[in-house]
């Protein structure tokens, strides 16, 4: 049971419920020190094979995704609203318009991804944001923006919640959470590369008879429609038809995930296992766990270059000053992900990047030096994005049934992203250079995601224990020993 007293955990066989039903591991969930041996496959060199083939591909579609959405800020530095004659409390609405989109969704793509297929739905996604990204920059006025945004938001809902979800059918669950997060680092690294980008194509100003920020939604459209033609091919399906795995490899990453988690089990789609995650109260807690970070996420990343213009730097300067910031947060995502992932504790690192983002804005808030603001974005980066990339991963690990997991995951978002919606009306242009508002939410919002997150540890913990003494095992009386209940099963542990 080794495997398993680090991820499941389940109770010993020994243990007896009311009733005294003998607790059996059911065959999904039986440990074995080296399954993937059996098949003359190295495990390890399995893990390297699995990692470069999918992780580089979905995190080329996130890195695209998050670019699509937040170039958005760079264009207005270069003259979006004045072209479009949009008021600043007009270009907030129409960032407003995007997570409405994103919100109303995100579940339903997340159903259509799972009565379809990942290798066709993803690339599908890509392609249609891509469209509407490159239709950005030839809209000529306020409502052309307005639909823009909204159609922009709903194509990308699915990608996020999907690839966590897809990734689950992949890896053990001590496996993801590393995984996921470096996936979500590509949105730090977006934040980066849309900085020197933008920048670039500013200097396009005037070619074709087009401004400068045209050029910006125009060529990072037409790259995510290009990618997107390719990831048709490129973008694998579950395990059981990958077409680059031998049949050998298949089959041990078959028997490796039957001895750790739901994989492997042949569930068919219905409306009851998606009525389990409504009716879960730690999935409401998840998605609460996102949503007090969308708002800072978003916010700062939406933001970030007007931000810094207002400190005191000219527009081209805050383009290139947008950079360092997104680059500390990649790093920090990953390491920090790495130290979670080591330690197999969750909670207290997310606590822990909150309060050093929460610091960040407390510089914000206090400073009227551009040079102490401006580090008070970078410690506000450093803390926002590693913090969200372990909120994300959180139920990817510890919701069990298929549906289940996968509305999880789109509710997660969703919840989340109402947070977003708020954080888009709280930059004002008349609030520069300080922006009081919006930088006091996002240090408010940081406070309660620390008071969520530790109570939400605190439920696991709690639970947890409880399944330790026994306390839940009457849920196994009269089901068979080979019978999975789900996350609801006594013989299931939460990672904290």
């Amino acid at each position: 049971m080794a495997n398993l007293e680090k991820t499941a955990s389940p109770s010993s066989s020994e243990e007896k419920p009311s009733g005294n039903k003998e607790i059996i591991v059911p065959s999904h969930l039986q440990s074995n020190e080296d399954l993937s041996a059996s098949f003359g496959v190295d495990e390890k060199a399995l893990l390297r094979k699995l990692d470069l083939r999918l992780l580089p591909a979905l995190t080329l579609l996130y890195l695209l995704s998050f670019l699509d959405r937040s170039n958005v800020a760079n264009a207005r530095l270069e003259g979006l609203t004045t072209d479009l004659h949009m008021t600043g409390n007009q270009y907030l609405t129409g960032l407003t318009l995007y997570f409405v989109g994103y919100v109303l969704f995100e579940v339903p793509c997340n159903i259509v991804l799972k009565l379809t297929s990942p290798k066709t739905w993803l690339p599908t996604l890509t392609l249609a944001w891509g469209i509407v990204a490159t239709l950005l920059g030839v809209t000529q006025n306020m409502a052309g923006f307005f639909v823009a945004r909204f159609v922009l938001g709903m194509t990308e809902s699915g990608l996020f919640p999907g690839v966590v979800f897809y990734l689950s059918m992949w890896y053990k669950r001590e496996e993801q959470h590393y995984r996921i997060s470096l996936f979500f680092s590509a949105a730090s690294l977006a934040g980066a590369f849309g900085g020197i980008l933008a920048w670039g194509i500013a200097h396009m100003n005037g070619v074709g008879g087009l401004h400068g920020w045209r050029w910006i939604f125009i060529l990072e459209g037409i790259l995510t429609v290009l990618v997107s033609l390719i990831a048709y091919f490129f973008v694998a399906n579950y395990p059981s038809t990958a077409k680059f795995l031998s049949e050998e490899e298949r089959e041990a990453i078959h028997a490796r995930l039957a001895s750790n988690n739901d994989a492997t089990r042949n569930e068919a789609f219905t409306w009851t296992n998606v009525s389990l995650a409504v009716r879960d109260p730690k999935v409401w807690l998840y998605g609460l766990g996102f949503h007090t970070m969308s708002l800072p996420l978003y916010t700062l990343s939406l933001f970030l270059p007007t931000i810094i213009k207002e400190l005191g730097y000219t527009a081209a300067q805050a383009q290139l000053l947008t950079v360092p910031p997104y680059a500390v947060a990649t790093v920090l995502t990953i390491t920090v992900a790495i130290a979670s992932e080591k330690l197999k504790i969750r909670a207290p690192f997310i606590m822990g990047a909150s309060s050093l983002a929460a610091i960040g804005y407390i510089i914000l808030l206090s400073s009227k030096k551009p040079g102490v603001g401006y580090f008070g974005t970078i410690l506000a980066a450093a803390g926002i994005y590693p913090a969200t990339a372990i909120v994300l991963s959180w139920p990817a690990n510890n919701v069990s049934g298929q549906t289940k997991r996968a509305t999880a995951n789109a509710m997660q978002i969703s919840i989340g992203n109402l947070g977003a919606v708020l954080g888009t009306q709280l930059y004002r242009s008349t609030d520069g250079p300080r922006f009081f508002l919006g930088h006091s939410f996002a240090f408010g919002y940081l406070c309660c995601n620390v008071l969520v997150v530790g109570t939400l540890w605190m439920v696991l913990r709690k639970e947890n224990a409880r399944r330790d003494k026994g306390e839940r095992n009457d849920r196994l009386i009269g089901v068979d020993e080979n019978e999975w209940l789900g996350d609801e099963d006594p013989r299931w542990r939460f990672q904290t």
